[in-house]
């Protein structure tokens, strides 16, 4: 659930209810309405059924009932498709608006040198130009995007992401970039500005948000190409009715014909395709994840590669105490009580997870000793450690280090141990008192929990899984095992992730992987589906198609996830639609052509009152079934890992077979409502 989230952003919550009618009617527009083949021609034939429907009634004519409530269904099929895309646009709106809040129209306090904070300018946040410096103090909002050039600072950026825990900022490395909207919770920044007046990546995030800038993904323009054929097929099959209905003796009204078009073309996906594009675009939000187009997300549900960083993705980043493996002649107990008095002052996670590991495994109490002199690790000994008030040296470091401070080679024993920690992926720590080697810690990259069952999970989706790593092989080969990914990159350079992203995507395959550093970004932007962490650089966001707000690298399985709904909702709406209007011919042909061939009644197998109430029954189903699942098109089709033909399986079953179902039920329904009501 989305830190984002509240009940204003429910599924038919009043505040979108309400403006969505208001806007379903403002789509009417032709402009709006063109956009749409399908409904497009439904509009058209609205309008020919209303002025057939007129005159008939004017005159007097036999089919006047019927043919006034067949033009206003019509009109209802084209108003409930606007409805259905006026209500995810309404979603993304109502976020857009919680976001627009957080901009800032304070003055910028714009500097004309960085070392000098007191002599600053104020001017209107829309005047600022791109490469100015701005200072930034505590309490106040950022007014615009850019770096850091100079301070540091907590920055609360719960506008932006949803987290309450404020986020360090300073300038140099990777946690230079800093976002418009978000606020200084102490101390100072100086800014150099890197967006442009309204494109900020928060003004960008409002518009995508609401879909101003949505285009529609080839995905949806290949369908949108077979629905506008599939309506010319049925329009050319409705023209050539009239025919074979003169040289069986029969006469047609045209306001039947013009229901049967309605009727038989695809208009139940016609009205909902556009929802289900903005729909997958939200839930992206709902996710914290900001996506550049929908492109990205298509692709996403699509990817054959999965690239992901080993730390802090798969492990936790930091090397943890697991093991305490003494050299002959020492305990256990002894070697983990040297540990943990030559660690008592190590602030690094490693010293405080020996310290951790040391107390839980012996009940060990030992506290600083202010008596005592304590070593920090130095980068030329490479050891730390503490001299004891009362006379003896712990040192903990590597095990060249230690040879060395004893002043001979290792023993084979504990040779043996520092060769397999290390051939195991893990880091040996040799721990000697007074020269004496005592044994040796196993500091181990810790693989996240739950991990390997999320890469069987992908695996389950066709998916590969690549670690990328900066160890050498041997550590990254045991990390891989341990954490279940398919395969490995070791000693990883920006070339050779450039080089692998290339040689996957010239066999064929779509590759997602994500990044936050400047040296990521040839990476981010070769890839099908890059996402960028919003703690990143800016040339980092910029190459990524997908930005993630909260920093998570396993956030791109997530999305992922997202993607394949969405492609799945939209092919399982598909083939409802399809399978619906097979259906829809058993209900009006057989009303049709029944009494010019006798024979067509046994088609009429839902046995149906009269032809004028199976047409205007199948007409009012096809109308309300747009309505019955535009929350299916919002809230997606349930999505279970399998493999492509297991889910093709899944999808004929429910959403085809039903779709050949409902119809019959419902239509059968809705014809003992208009026979009761005698509506036609």
């Amino acid at each position: 659930m989305s830190k984002h989230s509240s009940p204003a952003f429910g599924l038919f919550a009043p505040a979108i209810l309400g403006p969505a009618v208001l806007h379903a009617f403002r789509k009417l527009d032709p402009r709006s309405l063109a956009r749409n083949p399908v409904i497009f021609s439904t509009a058209l034939v609205s309008l020919v059924a209303t002025v057939l429907a007129l005159r008939e009634a004017l005159t007097a004519g036999p089919n006047a009932a019927i043919g006034v409530q067949i033009a206003i269904w019509l009109w209802f099929t084209v108003l409930f498709a606007n409805f259905a895309e006026a209500v995810a646009e309404g979603r993304g709106k109502a976020r857009a608006d919680a976001f627009r809040a957080t901009k800032s129209s304070a003055q910028a306090k714009v500097l004309a040198d960085a070392r000098d904070r007191t002599a600053f300018r104020a001017r209107d946040v829309e005047r600022v130009e791109v490469g100015e410096l701005i200072l930034v103090e505590a309490g106040d909002t950022l007014p615009t995007d850019g770096e850091v050039v100079e301070g540091a600072a907590s920055v609360d950026e719960s506008a932006i992401t949803g987290e309450s825990a404020p986020v360090i900022r300073e300038s140099g490395g990777d946690r230079s970039s800093v976002t418009g909207g978000t606020r200084l919770v102490s101390d100072w920044l100086v800014v150099r500005v890197t967006a442009k007046p309204g494109e900020t990546f928060l003004d960008r995030m409002i518009a995508l948000v609401e879909g101003a800038k949505r285009q529609k993904t080839p995905n949806e323009i290949a369908l949108d190409i077979l629905l506008a054929g599939l309506t010319l097929v049925f329009l050319l099959v409705v023209v050539t009715l009239p025919v074979f209905a003169s040289w069986s003796g029969t006469t047609l009204p045209v306001i039947y014909l013009v229901a049967l078009f309605v009727t038989l073309i695809p208009t139940t996906i016609g009205g909902l395709l556009s929802a289900i594009g903005i729909a997958g675009m939200e839930r992206l939000v709902k996710a914290n994840v900001v996506a550049k187009s929908g492109r990205a997300v298509e692709a996403a549900g699509d990817i054959d590669v999965l690239l992901l960083d080993k730390t802090g993705t798969i492990t936790f980043g930091n090397r943890m105490a697991d093991a305490f493996e003494p050299a002959p002649g020492v305990t256990e107990q002894e070697l983990a009580e040297a540990a943990l008095l030559a660690s008592l002052a190590d602030d690094t996670p490693e010293g405080k997870s020996i310290v951790d590991l040391a107390r839980r495994r012996f009940g060990l109490a030992a506290t600083l000793d202010a008596r005592a002199t304590y070593v920090p690790f130095s980068a030329h000994t490479r050891m730390s450690g503490v001299d004891l008030p009362g006379g003896g040296a712990l040192r903990k470091g590597a095990s060249d280090a230690m040879a060395a401070l004893s002043g001979a080679p290792l023993s084979p024993a504990v040779d043996q141990i520092v060769k397999r920690i290390g051939a195991s992926g893990g880091t040996p720590l040799v721990v000697a008192q007074d020269g004496r080697v005592l044994g040796v810690i196993h500091l181990k990259d810790v693989v996240k929990p739950a991990i390997r069952e999320r890469f069987a999970e992908l695996r389950r989706m066709g998916i590969r899984t690549v670690m990328i790593t900066g160890d050498n092989p041997l550590t990254a080969a045991a990390i891989a095992a341990e954490a279940g990914v398919d395969d490995f990159l070791a000693e990883a350079t920006p070339e050779k992730k450039l080089e692998l992203i290339r040689r996957e995507q010239a066999e064929g395959r779509l590759v997602a992987m994500c990044g936050d550093g400047s040296n990521d970004a040839p990476a981010l932007a070769q890839a099908d589906v890059g996402v960028a962490m919003n703690t990143g650089t800016p040339a980092a966001k910029e190459a990524g198609n997908l930005i993630d707000l909260d920093s998570d690298p396993t956030k791109l399985i997530e999305i992922v996830l997202v993607g394949k709904q969405l492609l799945i909702s939209r092919g399982a709406l598909t083939t409802f639609s399809v399978a619906n209007d097979v259906a829809k011919y058993f209900a009006i042909l057989p009303a049709l052509f029944v009494a010019a061939y006798p024979g067509l009644g046994v088609l009429d197998v839902m046995g149906l009152g009269s032809p004028q109430s199976a047409i205007l029954s199948a007409v009012i189903f096809n109308a309300l079934v747009i309505v019955a699942l535009i929350p299916i098109a919002l809230k997606g089709v349930a999505y279970t890992p399998a493999s492509a033909s297991a889910l093709l399986g899944r999808n004929l079953l429910v959403y085809g077979l039903g779709g050949l179902i409902v119809p019959f039920l419902g239509i059968k329904a809705i014809d003992l409502v208009v026979d009761l009501l005698h509506l036609a």
